[in-house]
């Protein structure tokens, strides 16, 4: 990993405060790529007075970042913070957002192991709690499940190709940006770090799987993307997921999809089209971390067939369209019912348990 630069530019955070960024949400400029890039290499090396990197990360939010701004802190992090190990399976990259979920069951570790059980290999990555909902994310089910998740870069890479989903751990993977969780906790909102960490990318993956809460921040993203030096996706899916998270909703869903040009496709998907009559709060449990991790095993093992099967079912078939191991939806739902019928989810289950 190369190690945060102290030989700075011209761009203290606290003159580009008073003279970029910091004038207030209507009169602020935008910063240059340059400027953007060098803000996150002093907030990585922790140059920055806590207080100046507070008003930096709050003019940012009032602000709002453009694509080439988020595109020069994510270079900076992918140079001077990002561990890669890549798999030799190319999995999908499911970056749903860090901080996680608190009221409706995490879907994703269960529709990740059932695309695995049907040939296309997944990646998720997560922190620990991270600010601000410091909700359940993917670390938290997996923990819940007895699949072990404290692991090197090199080790969740060899869990992908010895079980067909690997996950990785942001302090181990993406130290700098962990170094950082203190003050992100003192902030007591989001800032733009939450957005980057989800396009860390620690399996150098083709394809990248993520959520928005409005298509035009998928929008923002996707040009970010386009935007990097260091982010060589050539197909990426966003969805608007549960709780801005990588779980399709129940009911109505926009999605964005982008192979590599141009244009941004939207289109909406309807649960109903696939038989699957439920509502939000049908997915909605008490204990998010137990409970996804109960629900997960009853759905792999085949001891549920209710709504939460239908959802787990249909994100698996979501993750193998991704990365078009199948022409569609109904195709994907299709073989996802059919490994959990089999007993193969069941099985990535166990060999995860037993890595």
């Amino acid at each position: 990993m190369a190690q945060a630069s102290h030989e700075f530019g011209e761009w203290p955070l606290k003159r580009l405060m008073t003279e970029v960024v910091g004038s207030g949400p209507k009169s602020a400029d935008d910063m240059s790529r340059e400027q953007a890039r060098e803000a996150f290499q002093r907030i990585l090396a922790g140059e920055p007075d806590a207080t100046t990197l507070g008003a930096f990360w709050l003019a940012n939010r009032w602000k709002r970042n453009n694509p080439e701004e988020l595109a020069g802190y994510t270079d900076v992090m992918r140079e001077e913070s990002v561990v890669t190990a890549e798999p030799e399976a190319d999995p999908v990259d499911c970056g749903a957002n860090y901080d996680g979920k608190h009221s409706s069951a995490v879907l994703g570790v269960g529709a990740g192991l059932v695309a695995a059980a049907a040939g296309t290999p997944v990646v998720v990555h997560s922190g620990d709690r991270v600010p601000t909902q410091k909700a359940t994310a993917y670390k938290h089910v997996l923990d819940e499940l007895g699949i072990r998740t404290d692991l090197a870069p090199e080790e969740s890479a060899d869990m992908v190709d010895e079980t067909g989903f690997g996950f990785y751990y942001q302090p181990a993977f993406n130290p700098g940006v962990h170094d950082l969780y203190d003050r992100r906790d003192q902030m007591g909102v989001r800032t733009f770090v939450n957005t980057i960490e989800t396009v860390g990318n620690p399996a150098n993956a083709d394809v990248h799987l993520g959520s928005f809460y409005h298509l035009a921040f998928a929008k923002k993203l996707t040009d970010l993307i386009r935007e990097s030096d260091h982010l060589d996706y050539s197909r990426v899916i966003f969805f608007q997921g549960m709780e801005g998270y990588d779980d399709i909703r129940p009911g109505y869903t926009k999605v964005a999809e982008w192979n590599g040009g141009e244009e941004l496709e939207d289109y909406e998907i309807e649960t109903a089209e696939y038989g699957m009559e439920m509502e939000n709060e049908d997915l909605e449990v008490d204990d998010v971390t137990a409970d996804s991790a109960t629900i997960t095993e009853e759905v792999l093992t085949g001891e549920r067939d209710d709504h939460f099967a239908d959802a787990i079912a249909l994100n698996g078939a979501f993750r193998m369209y991704a990365r078009e191991d199948v022409d569609s939806l109904e195709a994907g739902l299709e073989r996802a019912r059919d490994v959990i019928a089999d007993g193969s989810a069941e099985a990535v289950l166990e060999d995860l348990r037993a890595f």
